[in-house]
């Protein structure tokens, strides 16, 4: 018996429903429903555009002219290929790894002591009852001002000279010699200057991360720390509050290390027009700055730095990222 004659004798009709002609077109398939991946590309396009042109456009161009003698020129030819030689010269170069040293010297200041101060602002922030958006835009203020605008404010109107400057007049209320601050003499007061300059600028920025911490903690945990005995202050902070900002406390050190690598305006602008100053004076970006738009204008060979730098900023992130377990599950 036929499957049409089996339909017919358990009283059910064939199925004679015409075939789905109505399928979605190329066209259609690529807009997306309601055209969503059209205006995904109309809002996304402008901004995935420039940040391929002018962003890794230039990375895998400095990485091409890192393997030639590219002097004077970004466009070199066959004859001027060297290889790894540029990066050989730069890992010999003692005024590179003084640089490096620059850095390590920079970091031990600005890591913790922004750490300090901004954990302290988002703590206080955070207990206020009222204005605390007020304080929360007051500090995170200065995050908006330029590098550059900020280091010739300390320049010019904060750490100024030997007679002028708002640090000179405060010391002189005291009956506190002046300083020199920028100068080359030793003490380097010129650290002071830098440090503090960096330490304006970013505190309120990373404030904002730890109050993100602070209030995603559970008020039922400090209930239960009172009830155990716990006294507000010190051992509520120790063993409550400390512990539960472990995740924001990771993040914010590798963004502290990640932007002392990065250090150039305050160095360069604080620090640009003075003789004398010893290498170590000079962070990485610096030393690149100068020797690849300098005198000798080596693109070739700040371009091999540029390289080694990143990867030196890449390995340090995935060693700090392991040795604090980012993105380990919390007990």
């Amino acid at each position: 018996m036929s499957v049409r004659t089996s339909q017919v004798a358990k009283g059910t009709a064939p199925d004679r429903t015409p075939p789905d002609r109505t399928a979605p077109g190329l066209t259609a398939r690529l807009l997306g429903p309601q055209r969503r991946t059209l205006w995904f590309w109309v809002f996304v396009g402008p901004f995935a555009a420039g940040l391929g042109l002018f962003t890794y456009v230039p990375l895998v161009w400095s990485l091409y002219l890192s393997f030639f003698d590219a002097h004077n020129t970004v466009t070199p030819t066959g004859n001027d290929f060297v290889g790894l030689g540029n990066y050989a010269a730069m890992v010999g170069d003692e005024a590179f790894l003084s640089s490096l040293g620059t850095f390590l010297l920079f970091t031990l200041f600005i890591v913790p002591a922004t750490y300090a101060l901004s954990l302290s602002l988002a703590l206080m922030v955070n207990r206020l009852r009222i204005a605390q958006a007020f304080f929360r835009s007051v500090f995170f203020l200065p995050t908006a001002c330029s590098y550059v605008v900020a280091a010739v404010i300390w320049k010019l109107s904060v750490f100024n000279g030997v007679r002028f400057g708002l640090a000179n007049t405060v010391l002189g209320w005291f009956g506190a010699d002046q300083t020199a601050w920028l100068s080359t003499t030793a003490p380097p007061w010129y650290w002071l200057v830098i440090v503090t300059v960096r330490l304006w600028l970013q505190a309120g920025f990373y404030m904002i991360l730890f109050l993100a911490g602070l209030q995603r903690i559970s008020p039922q945990l400090y209930e239960a720390a009172a009830v155990d005995g716990a006294r507000p202050g010190w051992q509520v902070f120790r063993h409550v509050t400390f512990p539960q900002l472990r995740a924001t406390s990771v993040a914010v050190v590798l963004l502290l290390v990640i932007n002392a690598f990065q250090a150039f305006d305050e160095f360069y602008n604080l620090l640009s027009d003075a003789r004398g100053y010893p290498p170590y004076a000079r962070p990485p970006l610096v030393y690149l700055y100068y020797t690849a738009l300098g005198r000798d204008q080596n693109l070739g060979l700040g371009s091999a730095g540029a390289v080694i730098l990143a990867l030196i900023i890449a390995l340090a992130t995935v060693v700090q990222a392991r040795w604090f377990g980012l993105g380990r599950k919390e007990d």
